[in-house]
């Protein structure tokens, strides 16, 4: 049996769960609290990081990596595109959420109000979430950009770029801190994302001393 070892609210983890479950590979989910630095798991990755998947005998660290080994091995249905320059355009996207996203949104939000709590690292910095508050509207404005001029994030089939923002943009709205009022088209691509099945598990998550909001699991939000 493949084994992720992840944590609920983990962007790069929730990318590889719907990679995976987008194809239908089925996992057993591991919840490992990386922050403890245990030694079976700094074996498994030295760099103490999450997601690590065991698959086919290998074990396997990095989401962006792993996705792409997914792919690779698993080409159907496809997350990346055939022409070159449309791989270039998802992988493009898929870093701007992992990379630009992740350093001036998720770190600044999820992190300050849930992992310093969980990992008993002190309170959120007011300033680091004021500054994820007015980031975050900035990038949902480029992905209305984006969506005025295709039907998905990086053209005009689903691909991994859209789970690679899906997967920032649920842990945060786990939380409240999604404006989904702030664009018509955003909200509709991701109601539309939501409702597919590699989305139930992530739905269903629940994270102790932080309750989802009413509209989390609900595809009609």
């Amino acid at each position: 049996m493949n084994r992720l070892f992840h944590v609920p609210l983990s962007p790069f983890c929730r990318k590889v769960r719907l990679s995976l479950a987008e194809k239908k590979i089925e996992v057993e989910l591991v919840e490992e609290r990386y922050w403890e630095e245990d030694p079976d798991f700094l074996r498994r990755n030295p760099a103490g990081k999450v997601p690590v998947l065991k698959m086919n005998g290998r074990t396997l660290a990095e989401s962006g990596p792993i996705c792409e080994l997914i792919e690779e091995l698993n080409p159907d249905p496809p997350l990346l595109p055939r022409k070159p320059e449309a791989r270039y355009e998802v992988r493009r996207l898929v870093a701007w959420f992992d990379d630009k996203f992740h350093h001036e949104v998720t770190s600044n939000l999820l992190y300050e109000r849930v992992n310093k709590k969980v990992m008993g690292k002190g309170y959120p910095d007011s300033k680091n979430v004021k500054a994820g508050a007015k980031a975050i509207k900035y990038h949902l404005d480029y992905m209305a950009w984006l969506l005025d001029q295709r039907r998905w994030l990086a053209g005009d089939t689903m691909s991994l770029a859209d789970f690679a923002a899906a997967a920032h943009l649920s842990a945060l709205d786990y939380i409240s801190d999604v404006d989904w009022n702030r664009s018509a088209t955003v909200k509709d691509w991701y109601a539309k994302i939501k409702s597919r099945p590699a989305f139930r598990s992530i739905l269903a998550d629940q994270v102790p001393g932080f309750p989802p909001p009413a509209h989390y699991a609900d595809l009609d939000f």
